[in-house]
């Protein structure tokens, strides 16, 4: 799941499984909302420290505070939204596409 999470904040659209988009999106929205909370240096470093457990890939969780957070600043909640698109060729598995708002 962390690595879902990092590719999604990365590329801010993912397509996989139903199921794991449906796992995928209050992790990711939890991430979003602690990244608003780093205001000050310290808060900003203690918050990063926490991220970095749940993100393995630093760039994300600088995309998290730089561009995520100030995006949704004055947003509760719901920053992503889930596409179901059908069935996969191979599988047979039921896709979907889960992306930013």
């Amino acid at each position: 799941m962390k690595n879902l999470a990092a590719q999604f904040i990365i590329y801010e659209k993912l397509v996989t499984t139903e199921a794991k988009a449906k796992v995928l999106r209050p992790y990711v929205e939890r991430l979003i909302t602690k990244g608003k909370m780093g205001i000050t240096t310290k808060q900003r470093q203690a918050v990063t420290r926490d991220l970095m457990k749940y993100i393995p890939l630093p760039s994300a969780v600088r995309k998290t505070f730089d561009v995520l957070a100030p995006r949704y600043a004055d947003r509760k909640g719901g920053y992503t939204r889930i596409v179901k698109m059908g069935q996969r060729q191979g599988d047979g598995a039921r896709a979907a596409r889960i992306e930013f708002v």
